[in-house]
């Protein structure tokens, strides 16, 4: 009876039925019908399901949402003069920061510069212990699809009372800073404030503005908006360049869909500057943030990013040396000295794989009530204050400063600060959750686009080199696939981990990390997301100066997949290592610093 009109690729949730049946397949109980595997969506609704990510909300918290209401000036600052604007993605509907910059008039502080950031004011809807604060919190964050967001806040609060709309008034957390000629902020402070948006821009928008392509909603705020704000910035960037903060490239591709979900291209995310803009604001927001609270001696959840370890950072310097880059173990990591070694690579040869491996040598950002400082950024104290929509760590923090400041009876409870420790694993739980889902759903649309070019010939790079194979990157799209040790050729294949390479153990040939080569779309399963691919290229001759391959794991050329793992599609994917929460890549939408 569960199953009645049900067709052969419908995609189901179900339930493993609890018995003493001990051998042959589990019973299961259908619980829902959730789509088809031939949906153009499907692939968003198998990551949720198979992550766990939690969907929709319960009746509760929508009627909460619903009766929320517009906080009036009381206890607040009138901000509305001052001209806000949001810069975001075109097709960002949740807008949860605004910024200002003009010259500072302190005749003390010549040629610096105030800047304004002023961030959704959530905790003024979201109070300590509500329906919408438990759920909010057991997402602990929005998890971002190609075709669809899964949020943590209901969509009346989401997209209408807590966005900072054009025109319309909004409750905010604003912070003040000030900034000298160098870079330096020499001050800031927070108020609980009442703005109204001047303008709504698009990333590409406010670029092609400073780029000298005004439109009429850029025009008119050239002088008094757009030009202060590129020239405050670009006073900031003094400052962050002698900070400087690991400069990991990490190039993200960008799904576009028409109308039914169909995928009309994977394309590579343009880097403007534009969006280092907005970054560097955000950054010294949340340092604002930190800074705050530890003075008024408020717990807080640090971003924390700790410094890599021994053993990555001896792993780092074996494979330096098989490219000949000079890199001595014993040395402590320094963000400056990574970034020595990016830029005298960069260009080069191995320029793309000293940039992966630089960014697997990293350890991954979590939350902590503990602080040990954040690494990637080169900062002593950092937490996350700017995205409160889609961040439930924003809004404890938010919390925190409203108690701290004493701005309003809505602040961080006792009980929350006994929590702290909880909370912090909590969300770094969530954070793990929704990447994982995120890019379960990117290999599933990389594998749907890529199925009808089965047989078909690209260009890649190795990217990871295991026992069983190799994975490669195609140049294209960015999707990620297998070359199954199986299909190499007729010799053993031992893996050399020191090396990174496979090595034939009878010629001697290699097939090494970072090594361009050519390959055939064999398999391509959009319900697992996996790529099967054969090698086109031909190994490396063997290396006359490098040691005699460590026998250790061996793979077999010319025979079956391995017993373990295999190379099937949706068997193991790219090694992913100790790469840090987002790629170290930024603060906007999607992304994770």
């Amino acid at each position: 009876a569960q199953a009645e009109g049900l067709r052969d690729g419908d995609l189901v949730l179900a339930a493993i039925e609890k018995g003493d049946q001990r051998y042959g397949p589990k019973r299961g109980k259908i619980l829902e019908k959730i789509g088809h595997e031939g949906d153009a969506r499907a692939a968003s609704l198998i990551a949720i399901a198979a992550h766990n990510v939690p969907m929709g909300f319960s009746e509760a918290v929508e009627k909460e949402a619903e009766d929320q209401e517009l906080p009036s000036l009381k206890g607040r600052e009138d901000l509305r003069d001052l001209p806000l604007i949001t810069i975001d993605p075109a097709d960002a509907r949740d807008h949860d920061d605004a910024v200002y910059a003009m010259r500072d008039d302190d005749p003390k502080n010549p040629d610096g510069w105030v800047v304004w950031v002023a961030i959704a004011d959530v905790a003024a809807y979201v109070r300590p212990g509500s329906a919408l604060d438990r759920e909010a919190r057991e997402k602990g964050n929005s998890t971002y699809f190609p075709d669809r967001v899964e949020p943590m806040l209901p969509e009346r609060l989401s997209n209408g009372l807590c966005s900072l709309k054009e025109g319309e008034n909004r409750a905010c957390m604003a912070v003040r800073m000030v900034f000298d000629k160098d870079g330096r902020k020499t001050g800031h402070k927070f108020v609980r404030g009442l703005m109204r948006s001047q303008a709504k821009l698009s990333y590409e928008q406010a670029q092609a503005a400073i780029d000298g392509q005004t439109d009429d909603t850029t025009g008119p705020i050239m002088e008094a908006i757009l030009y202060p704000l590129w020239n405050a910035y670009r006073t900031m960037l003094k400052g962050r360049l002698k900070r400087s903060p690991l400069a990991i490239e990490s190039p993200e591709r960008r799904i576009r869909m028409n109308a039914e979900g169909q995928i009309i291209s994977i394309e590579p995310r343009v880097s403007l500057e534009a969006h280092r803009l907005i970054e560097e604001m955000m950054i010294q927001a949340n340092v604002c943030a930190a800074e705050t609270l530890e003075q008024k001696k408020t717990p807080l959840l640090y971003r924390v990013h700790d410094a890599p370890s021994q053993e990555k950072l001896f792993n780092l310097g074996d494979f330096l040396q098989t490219i000949g880059k000079p890199w001595t173990k014993g040395e402590p990591a320094t963000t400056k000295r990574f970034n020595k070694l990016l830029d005298e690579t960069r260009g080069g040869d191995h320029a793309e794989v000293v940039n992966e491996v630089v960014l697997r040598t990293q350890m991954q950002a979590i939350y902590s009530a503990e602080n040990v400082g954040h690494f990637g950024l080169n900062l002593d104290r950092y937490a996350h204050f700017t995205s409160p929509i889609r961040r439930y760590s924003d809004l404890i923090v938010h919390r925190g400063l409203i108690r701290a400041l004493g701005l309003g009876k809505d602040g961080l409870t006792d009980r929350e600060v006994a929590e702290l420790p909880a909370i912090a694993e909590q969300v770094t739980m969530t954070e793990r959750r929704s990447m994982a889902a995120e890019r379960a759903a990117m290999d599933r649309y990389m594998a749907a686009f890529l199925q009808e070019r089965v047989g078909a010939t690209f260009g890649g790079r190795i990217t990871g080199v295991t026992r069983f194979g190799l994975f490669v990157r195609l140049e294209e799209t960015g999707a990620d696939g297998l070359v199954p040790v199986s299909s190499l050729g007729g010799e053993y294949f031992t893996h050399d981990e020191k090396q990174h390479a496979l090595i034939g153990e009878r010629s001697g040939q290699r097939w090494t990390l970072g090594r361009t080569v050519e390959v055939r779309l064999k398999e391509a399963t959009p319900i697992t997301g996996g790529l099967v691919f054969e090698m086109l290229s031909e190994p490396a001759p063997r290396d006359p100066n490098a040691p005699a391959p460590r026998l250790g794991a061996r793979g077999r050329g010319g025979g079956d997949f391995p017993k373990r793992g295999g190379g099937r599609p949706g068997g193991p994917k790219p090694p992913k290592g100790g790469r840090p929460s987002g790629g170290l890549k930024g603060v906007r939408k999607g992304k994770r610093r």
